[in-house]
């Protein structure tokens, strides 16, 4: 689905578009947690491009099409609820390790591109990596 965005704006509690045929969507700050925790002048520093809403400092990432879907629709997404409790993991850093496109996985997040199946065990690969990396640490004293 191409979403002809003309405007994006935040202000203290949503960040909102308006499409070309006139038409604004708005979702709520509290919902995301990077925006959520961030000061208003980082909330203002925002990128965006066709796809979505970019916030580099925060990697924070919204894609149009999340602003049409219905928050059951969301819900559903396995890979939505999981970057939702891990909010600590750095989304476009893992998709660069994979070697996608942060906007490819923020699609495949907020559930505007379904993964394949071999793709999904890739996200799932690709953070168990990561994860056994991390339990490998020792700090020395």
């Amino acid at each position: 689905m191409k979403i002809d965005v003309v405007k994006v704006w935040v202000d203290d509690v949503h960040v909102n578009i308006q499409t070309a045929n006139g038409q604004i969507k708005s979702e709520k700050i509290v919902d995301y947690y990077r925006l959520r925790n961030a000061t208003p002048e980082q909330r203002q520093n925002f990128e965006y491009d066709n796809m979505g809403i970019h916030w580099l400092e925060l990697d924070e990432d919204l894609s149009y099409e999340g602003f049409f879907q219905s928050k059951e629709e969301e819900q559903k997404s396995e890979l939505y609820a999981f970057f939702k409790s891990f909010p600590e993991i750095n989304v476009s850093k893992l998709a660069r390790r994979m070697g996608i496109s942060q906007s490819l996985m923020a699609s495949y997040i907020c559930g505007v591109k379904k993964p394949s199946a071999e793709r999904l065990k890739e996200i799932e690969n690709t953070v168990r990596n990561l994860g056994q990396e991390l339990s490998s640490i020792s700090f020395q004293s």
